[in-house]
C-alpha cells in the first residue's frame, strides 16, 4: 500500500475524457509504475469570487488541523496495538481500506449536500473533527490516569528495597507483635550483611538474640527482621542509621494488604477495559476523520481549481502515487498536459514546496496546475 499520494487537477481544454485518456497514455509510457486514479468530485456550489478567495485563505490551515488529528489518532492506535500485543490492523472507512477509500473516492451526498455553500461544508467538517479531537483527549486522559496509578503501584512493588512497598514480601509468621515485643524491618546494603549480622544485637539493649532473619534480597539491598522490646525501638533506629542500616516504617495488616490487592486487580481490569474501549473508538473515529478529510480535499481541489482555471468549472481531478525516483518525470508529464495559456498566468506551489499560490510565472518550484500531497501513514 502506498502511503504518499498527490491530488492534482488539470485544466480541461476539450473534454475531460480525452484529457484522462492522454494522461493514462503518458503515464503508462513514461512512468508505468505510477498508480493513477480519477478523483471524482461532484459539481459543488461555487458562490461568489470573494467567498472563494476568503475560503482559500483558510483551506491550508484547516487541512493542517484535520491531517494532524488523523495522524494523532493513528499514532494512538499504533501505541495501543503495541501495548496490547496485537497485530497491526489495516485501517478502514466503513470496512474499506483507507487507500482504497482515497483512490475510489465517492462523495457522500447525504452527509454533505452538494447544494450547501462550500464554507458551510468546510466549517461542518472542521467542527466534526474538532469534536472528535476533544473526545480523544478526554478518553486518552482517562486511560492514562488509570495507567499512571497502576504504574505507580508497580514501581512501589518492583523498586529498590529502600523505597518499595514491603507488604508482599512479609508473611504473618515473620512479624511478632505483643505487649512488649515488636519486629522491625531493616534494609541492609547487600555488601554489609556480615556487619549487620555481627552487630544488630548490640545496637541497643533488649534486642532478642538471633532474632534477625533475611526475607528478601535485590541487587542493592537485603531485607532483615529484628525483634526487640518496643520501648527501645527508637534507640535502635537511630543506632542502625548511624551504621548505614535503614529501618523501614512498616505495620503488618492483612486487611490493608487484601485491600491493596483488590485495588491492584481492579486497576488492571479498568486499564484493560479502557484500553480495549479506546482502541475500538480510535478505529471508528479514524474512519470518520479520514472520510471527512477526503471530502475536505475534494472541496479544496474544487475551490482552488475554480480560482486557478476560472468558470465554468472545467478540470480533471486525479490521484497519483509516484515513486521518489519517478516524481520528476510525472511532474513533467502533468505540466505537458496543461494548457500553455494557463501556464503563463499563475503557477501553483505545492504545500511541501512552500505552500499557497506563487506569484507570476518563472518560479521553478511551482506548477501550472493545482497539486497537494496526502500522507496516509
Amino acid at each position: 500500500m502506498a502511503s504518499r499520494y498527490w491530488v492534482v487537477s488539470l485544466p480541461v481544454q476539450n473534454s475531460a475524457s480525452t484529457l484522462w485518456n492522454n494522461l493514462q497514455d503518458q503515464i503508462s509510457k513514461h512512468s508505468f509504475d505510477t498508480p493513477l486514479y480519477r478523483f471524482n468530485i461532484p459539481y459543488l456550489r461555487v458562490g461568489t469570487l470573494d467567498s472563494l478567495l476568503a475560503l482559500s485563505d483558510d483551506l491550508l490551515k484547516s487541512n493542517t488541523f484535520i491531517d494532524g488529528v488523523s495522524h494523532k489518532i493513528r499514532r494512538q492506535i499504533e501505541e495501543l496495538e503495541r501495548v496490547s500485543g496485537l497485530e497491526t490492523n489495516a485501517l478502514t472507512v466503513d470496512g474499506v481500506p483507507v487507500d482504497s477509500y482515497l483512490t475510489r473516492f465517492v462523495w457522500d451526498e447525504a452527509k454533505y449536500p452538494t447544494m450547501s455553500p462550500l464554507r458551510e461544508i468546510v466549517d461542518g467538517i472542521h467542527t466534526q473533527v474538532a469534536k472528535i479531537e476533544d473526545d480523544l483527549k478526554v478518553r486518552v486522559a482517562e486511560y492514562n490516569n488509570v495507567r499512571g496509578q497502576l504504574n505507580a503501584i508497580n514501581r512501589k512493588q518492583s523498586g529498590s528495597l529502600a523505597v518499595r512497598d514491603l507488604s508482599n514480601l512479609v508473611k504473618p509468621e515473620d512479624i511478632i507483635t505483643s505487649e512488649h515485643l515488636v519486629t522491625l524491618l531493616a534494609v541492609v546494603p547487600k555488601y554489609s550483611q556480615k556487619d549487620w549480622l555481627s552487630s544488630y544485637e548490640t545496637l541497643t539493649t533488649y534486642v532478642v538474640p538471633r532474632s534477625s532473619k533475611k526475607l528478601y534480597e535485590d541487587n542493592e539491598y537485603a531485607l532483615y527482621t529484628v525483634t526487640l522490646f518496643g520501648r527501645v525501638a527508637d534507640n535502635f533506629r537511630t543506632s542502625a542509621r548511624e551504621r548505614g542500616f535503614q529501618v523501614r516504617d512498616f505495620e503488618y495488616s492483612p486487611e490493608a494488604q487484601e485491600s491493596r490487592k483488590q485495588e491492584l486487580e481492579k486497576l488492571v481490569q479498568d486499564q484493560d477495559m479502557l484500553r480495549s474501549s479506546l482502541l475500538q473508538w480510535c478505529y471508528a473515529s479514524y474512519g470518520e476523520v479520514f472520510s471527512s478529510w477526503m471530502h475536505f480535499c475534494a472541496v479544496r481541489v474544487f475551490a482552488e481549481s475554480i480560482l486557478r482555471y476560472g468558470l465554468p468549472p472545467s478540470f480533471l481531478a486525479c490521484v497519483l502515487s509516484p515513486s521518489v525516483k519517478g516524481e520528476k518525470k510525472v511532474r513533467s508529464i502533468l505540466e505537458g498536459l496543461c494548457d500553455s495559456a494557463n501556464r503563463q498566468v499563475t503557477y501553483w506551489k505545492t504545500e511541501d514546496e512552500g505552500g499557497a499560490m506563487a506569484g507570476l510565472g518563472g518560479d521553478t518550484d511551482a506548477h501550472p496546475y493545482v497539486s497537494f500531497t496526502i500522507n496516509i501513514a
